[in-house]
């Protein structure tokens, strides 16, 4: 089911850091692509300015909350099944209740679970099939903050133990296995998953498990999540794992970007057919990392990540990078693309990170319409992110890099615009690059840093390209052979 709800709440929360990059937006993007991201940002932010509590501020009149639609055949309200919208009062058996019931209605069409505004306090519930769960405008659905009401699970197959420590896991807030059809929607109301209280007990080593996602749904097809807002994970943030057919739109993802350790905001994990797009992410590690599993446990699976469009999106990592592939790929990661893409104020903007041990392969990768702002590395590509489960991980299992394509790419205040480190054992293969013009921090001689890497240069790009790679003209008409592939010339002192 496609849900098409207003996105003017897709940036809320979000005032304070658009004012802070909107200048470096406007002196560096030219195309109608920014023009039309710059029209959707005032409109937002001139909306969000007359927000008022029970409604919004129009013509001096404050008009009533937005009625919610109906979107199944039946539809309930979180306090038919005794919920309380105190944020005090816990309600995890009135969300159990609810689902209870919709789970009996699926030969009719499902039902749909409405929240209210209000603060709903909850310990991890689970989702059903042909389930829509609706957060309204002024709704906050609240992570109890207490990990003994979080229960555990076993870690998942294609990592061989849990994330952090080895054994069971903690689940998530919103969970949901073997299930199909289920939407989770709004009018950009929130998730909150109170991860302050286990950001520092991960820093001061008080967990003994993996912490939980947000939101994790496993082994499922037929997935929208849209017009919602995501906040504050005690981990990774929304995880779709080992599922088909996968709609995010219109969401925002929100954490600290400094001292909220692995809040990633979207991790497909294994997923086959997903389109996330419309998004806003700004969080304390990657925006977006694309994954299929860790190593030994990882090949042994066999699932890889595939058939993936990423677009139209504005995204910050202070810590990490934009738009991620890996480290964890071991069941392979092929056929995604990244259109659209503006990077602000990021430590990187691209990445794709493996190491020996992963296995598996990342190949036809296609990257369109890239757009840094502020950004200290533009492009990565990392051969030796070497962190691993166990020591049974075997280290001749070589990951295969191979067809990624860069074009139009475009941005300013970049410190090191490219850095494809391959290796002899890893060497990164048939890479191309066409239409980049970033403009630079730093007015250095190697700033568009290679090893180990095969490919081409169409057109002029800008700053200049390494040796490694061939050069064409615009007409696809060879211009002069590279001088090494093997050339090396990576320098992480700036």
């Amino acid at each position: 089911m496609m849900v098409d709800t207003s996105t003017l709440g897709r940036f809320h929360h979000q005032r304070l850091e658009f004012k802070r990059c909107l200048p470096a937006i406007i002196t560096s993007h030219r195309t109608l692509f920014t023009v039309l991201w710059i029209a959707a940002f005032a409109s937002v932010f001139i909306w969000q300015r007359n927000v008022v509590v029970g409604g919004f501020f129009l013509f001096g009149r404050t008009l009533p909350p937005r009625p919610i639609p109906k979107l199944r055949p039946v539809a309930f309200n979180l306090t038919d099944f005794g919920g309380v919208g105190d944020g005090v009062t816990l309600n995890t058996e009135a969300f159990e209740r609810a689902v209870s019931a919709i789970s009996k209605l699926g030969k009719k069409g499902g039902g749909q679970l409405n929240v209210p505004p209000g603060r709903w306090l909850t310990a991890p519930f689970n989702l059903t099939s042909h389930m829509t769960l609706f957060v309204a405008q002024d709704a906050v659905i609240l992570g109890l903050d207490d990990e003994k009401y979080w229960p555990l699970m076993p870690p998942l197959p294609s990592y061989g133990y849990g994330r952090e420590h080895p054994g069971p896991r903690y689940g998530s807030l919103i969970h949901g296995q073997n299930l199909k059809d289920i939407v989770i929607t709004g009018h950009n109301g929130t998730i909150n998953g109170q991860g302050q209280t286990w950001w520092k007990k991960y820093r001061q080593k008080r967990l003994n498990h993996t912490r939980g996602p947000l939101v994790q749904i496993m082994w499922s097809s037929d997935i929208v999540i849209a017009d919602i807002t995501l906040r504050d994970s005690p981990f990774w943030t929304l995880h779709p794992y080992d599922c088909k057919n996968i709609t995010i739109r219109n969401v925002t993802i929100l954490a600290p970007v400094t001292e909220a350790p692995n809040t990633d905001g979207i991790d497909p994990d294994s997923c086959e057919d997903m389109l996330i797009e419309d998004c806003y992410i700004s969080t304390g590690d990657d925006a977006i990392a694309i994954k299929s599993g860790w190593d030994q446990y990882g090949i042994a699976y066999g699932r890889p990540s595939m058939n993936i469009m990423i677009r139209n999106l504005v995204v910050r990592s202070v810590v990490s990078a934009g738009v991620s592939i890996g480290s964890e790929m071991s069941g392979g990661v092929s056929n995604v693309t990244v259109e659209n893409l503006l990077v602000w104020g990021s430590r990187r903007a691209v990445r794709i990170k493996t190491a020996p041990g992963r296995g598996g392969f990342v190949r036809h990768i296609t990257y369109r319409n890239l757009t840094f702002d502020n950004v200290r590395v533009g492009i990565v590509i990392k051969t030796d992110y070497n962190e691993h489960p166990d020591d049974g991980y075997d280290p001749s299992a070589l990951p295969v890099l191979r067809d990624i394509s860069f074009t139009t790419v475009h941005g300013q205040g970049v410190r090191v615009p490219v850095r494809i480190h391959g290796s002899e054992e890893i060497p990164v293969r048939n890479v191309t690059f066409r239409d980049m013009s970033v403009g630079l921090t730093y007015k250095k001689k190697h700033i568009f840093q290679c090893a180990f890497v095969q490919g081409r240069v169409i057109g002029t790009i800008f700053p200049a390209p390494c040796e490694n790679l061939d050069r064409y003209n615009e007409h696809g008409q060879l211009v002069k052979h590279s001088a090494s592939q093997n050339v090396t010339d990576i320098d992480y002192d700036f």
